[in-house]
């Protein structure tokens, strides 16, 4: 275990009714380390909150906490706090009193309380507000009240299931925010659980992409969504147009029956891959200097750009364009090697990525010669 591990998961293994629930999940946390648990409902990602919490017992495997065991420890005996979807603020209290409840709970001075809630509420930007009524606030305001009285008897680790899910968007986008500047601001290790794809991109360190009790990838919001390790969260984050390939060589990839440069390599020859292609990276062109050619089959107007639907090859892509381009015209798209990303088969390959239920006649290059360097006019490869 490394010396700043915060938070150990090992192997861990939880059922509910005779259905596995977690399925020997294994994570390590950083101290100090933003990190959100992503996935869709049903994937696990509040029961790990849970068990880390110490509000389920898991079936087996161990819980470390800064290197000790901690399966057998109730949750008030952590150095844990959870923020659940419903803030359970106490109506009959006043903001002061609601952030000061645990501390009165430990018998602290009271000096020390007026001290430490006067601290908090300016740090969740509530200073003024000790005397009001929690149900007289808003929604935001009542979530940064449970932020306050969650952190007040200083938590190592703060638990968040989902928090913002009650706020309308333009809210929990500020909210987002603040959240991040808060976690930095305090140094300790938050761990948040959604199913917004966005929200964990924008406010994590570390994202945990699960489904079906089993964790799909670890890595940053860049590395997560720029090199996806499989089918599934390449379609979970974000959207994207995965199609059957062929890696024909190190950094030579074939799909449409054309070979493609990528930046992809260690491959079996000739092994069967996933190819993904994020819609935002494809250039359309006229049809006669594109790489492959297509018919627009749906254009939906996003405010900032052009969901545009095409036809490939009986194929439909989805490709994020400023440009509209109407239905039953005939574009061109290029394809450069950073746009093409390769993945292993999985599970999951087969199941995502093609935004259609029917299609029509691709319309082929009579050349299927593609340029394989950065410049064109270098070799090429067919």
């Amino acid at each position: 275990m490394s010396v700043d591990t915060i938070i150990d998961l090992k192997n861990i293994v939880v059922s509910f009714d005779g259905e596995t629930v977690l399925d020997d999940l294994s994570l390590s946390i950083r101290n100090g380390e933003f990190v959100t648990l992503l996935g869709p409902s049903g994937c696990g990602k509040t029961t790990t909150l849970r068990i880390i919490g110490g509000f389920v017992t898991p079936d087996s495997g161990d819980v470390f906490f800064a290197g000790k065991r901690v399966n057998d420890l109730p949750p008030h005996k952590r150095q844990v706090n959870t923020i659940f979807q419903r803030y359970a603020l106490f109506p009959h209290l006043n903001v002061f009193e609601n952030v000061a409840f645990g501390m009165r709970l430990q018998k602290k001075k009271n000096a020390e309380i007026k001290e430490r809630v006067a601290e908090l509420l300016k740090l969740v930007n509530l200073k003024g507000f000790e005397n009001r009524r929690v149900h007289t606030l808003s929604g935001g305001q009542q979530q940064r009240v449970a932020i306050a009285r969650a952190l007040a008897n200083g938590p190592q680790v703060l638990l968040l299931d989902e928090p913002l899910a009650a706020l309308d968007l333009k809210l929990r986008k500020d909210m987002q925010l603040e959240l991040k500047k808060m976690q930095k601001s305090l140094g300790i290790t938050f761990i948040y659980v959604t199913h917004d794809q966005e929200e964990a991109l924008s406010m994590s360190d570390t994202v945990v992409v699960m489904n079906e009790g089993v964790i799909q990838q670890i890595g940053t919001p860049q590395d997560i969504y720029n090199e996806p390790k499989n089918a599934f969260v390449a379609d979970f984050i974000g959207e994207s147009n995965i199609l059957d390939g062929i890696m024909r060589a190190d950094f030579v990839v074939e799909f449409f029956g054309r070979k493609f440069a990528c930046l992809d390599r260690g491959f079996a020859p000739d092994e069967p891959v996933d190819v993904v292609i994020r819609p935002e990276d494809i250039d359309i062109v006229e049809p006669m200097k594109g790489h492959l050619t297509g018919k627009v089959t749906e254009v939906t107007f996003k405010g900032v750009h052009f969901e545009t639907i095409v036809d490939f090859k009986g194929f439909k892509w989805m490709i994020q364009t400023t440009d509209y381009y109407p239905v039953d015209s005939v574009i061109g798209i290029v394809l450069n090697p950073e746009d093409i990303h390769i993945m292993k088969k999985s599970e999951y390959s087969g199941l995502y990525g093609d935004y259609s239920s029917y299609s029509e006649e691709f319309d082929e290059l009579a050349d299927p010669t593609i340029d394989l360097t950065d410049e064109g006019g270098g070799e090429s490869v067919d």
